[in-house]
């Protein structure tokens, strides 16, 4: 197995803890895998949102009818 050494801050330290407490883990390494392996599967089964569809939609829907502006470069004229 991998190493992994980890700089842990003093509010990390103390949620650790609370969690080794709380689940009953003897062992730092042993509730650090846990809390990863557990937020990896939720991330994996999480519904995924695909954002393609999206693509274009601004330019689907009706235009100005009186711009202020003929086009994106009359935007910086003076």
């Amino acid at each position: 197995m991998a190493q992994l050494n980890l700089n842990v801050t003093p509010p990390f330290e103390r949620d650790l803890r609370a969690l080794m407490k709380a689940r009953g883990f003897r062992q730092k390494s042993e509730a650090i895998r846990v809390a990863v392996h557990e937020a990896a599967q939720r991330f994996d089964s999480a519904e995924k949102i695909d954002f393609k569809a999206w693509i274009g939609i601004a330019r689907s829907g009706a235009a100005n009818p009186r711009p202020r502006f003929k086009d994106d470069d009359s935007l910086w004229e003076r």
